[in-house]
């Protein structure tokens, strides 16, 4: 018998401890690696290389304060500032208010915001055709799967903000990096409705020349409108999209605390598992040492059979994680804040190095201790 078979039986000698203890890891390393992957796509992971071109511009105040639409032209006049769009939310309602028909509509300038937004892919002809219909619009391709829409297809959404209905043709489909559950319109179509809304905006989305103009870009912005009677507030589209995040709390912390809680939850869950384990063979310990095993070796076999029962149930937390993960990024009204949110390998990597580390802690200290015993004593115990 090989030592890697030794150790696997041993691991798994009664069964029905060791599959309650691979299924309390697995529960717990699926939880960990859900919030890691949380944790990494909100405050890591970048969506694109170019989104970190980007900056957002919004009322100091709230994004429910608009500001006036001549900013924008003001906002071009700054060092590094390559385009500026404008994003009005909408808000409508289409067919009903049931979460799997909820998304995001947002009234923009066809002719600059492909501009902004450059790692947006839509053929020409679709662009071109958006740009010559008033009444045009262009969505995300998933969104257009998940209703079914094709290019010419007509809907209507139904305002809660602006009291009108808008009846947009959809002229293009674009590909982002991850799904936005977006559609954009021509604002002008709004504004020739309603009086109101002409001369207003709710955010400018502006292409900075590089990452290294970001942040001043964003001083210069703010500097400029500090004494208008509608100041502003930019920062990077990261920043902006973390901004929804932290508005609930100290949601990093939170991430944290969770993750060494089931970390610390998951070491006592095993090492009393081991403990119990290692206690019961006492006996085995003396034969093995009768046998010529050293204490160095039955350290080892004792630390082999706790690493892998944890990395078992943290390989099966992992994958049972990607299809947790997937069902929440696909969830009706969960995927506009939870777009491109998946396990990645350096989160797996991460969770199956922390299952090890478990079994090799939980085991460490019973079988040092196990490895101490006399033979003659060992034999003699009876338990």
């Amino acid at each position: 018998m090989t030592l890697t078979r030794f150790v696997t039986k041993s691991a798994f000698r009664n069964k029905r401890r060791s599959i309650l203890t691979v299924l309390s890891i697995t529960f717990s390393l699926l939880l960990l690696t859900i919030m890691m992957t949380v944790w990494r796509a909100f405050y890591v992971d970048t969506i694109s290389t170019e989104s970190a071109d980007r900056l957002v511009t919004r009322h100091r105040v709230s994004l429910t304060q608009s500001m006036p639409a001549f900013y924008r032209e003001r906002i071009r006049t700054i060092s590094g500032v390559l385009a500026v769009a404008p994003n009005n939310w909408f808000g409508g309602i289409y067919k009903d208010q049931k979460p799997e028909n909820m998304f995001a509509q947002f009234g923009t300038d066809p002719n600059e915001f492909l501009k902004v937004y450059t790692d947006f892919k839509i053929p020409a002809d679709q662009v071109e055709a958006w740009q010559r219909d008033r009444a045009g619009a262009i969505v995300d391709v998933n969104l257009a799967k998940k209703h079914g829409w094709n290019i010419g297809d007509r809907i209507t959404l139904q305002g809660t903000i602006y009291p009108m209905n808008l009846e947009l043709t959809i002229r293009g489909i674009y590909t982002a990096p991850v799904d936005t559950e977006s559609l954009y319109y021509n604002q002008t179509y709004v504004e020739e409705a309603i009086p109101f809304a002409k001369g207003h905006a709710g955010m400018f989305a502006i292409l900075a020349d590089s990452p290294a103009d970001v942040s001043k870009i964003a001083s210069a912005v703010d500097a400029m409108f500090h004494e208008a009677p509608e100041p502003t507030k930019t920062e990077s589209e990261k920043a902006f999209q973390l901004g929804f995040i932290n508005s609930i709390g100290n949601v990093k912390a939170f991430i944290l605390s969770i993750c060494f809680a089931v970390v610390f939850a998951t070491l006592l869950v095993s090492a009393n598992t081991m403990a119990m384990s290692i206690r019961e063979r006492t006996r085995e310990v003396a034969v093995l040492k009768t046998l010529g095993f050293t204490r160095q070796s039955i350290v080892r076999l004792y630390l082999g059979e706790a690493v892998t029962v944890a990395l078992m149930g943290g390989a099966a937390g992992c994958l049972l994680a990607f299809v947790v993960i997937s069902g929440m990024a696909h969830a009706p009204g969960m995927s506009f804040f939870l777009s491109g949110l998946k396990v990645g390998p350096v989160t797996v990597v991460f969770s199956l190095i922390v299952a090890g580390f478990v079994g090799l802690l939980s085991a460490i200290f019973p079988a040092y201790h196990a490895a101490k015993l006399d033979i003659v004593e060992g034999l003699r115990y009876i338990g």
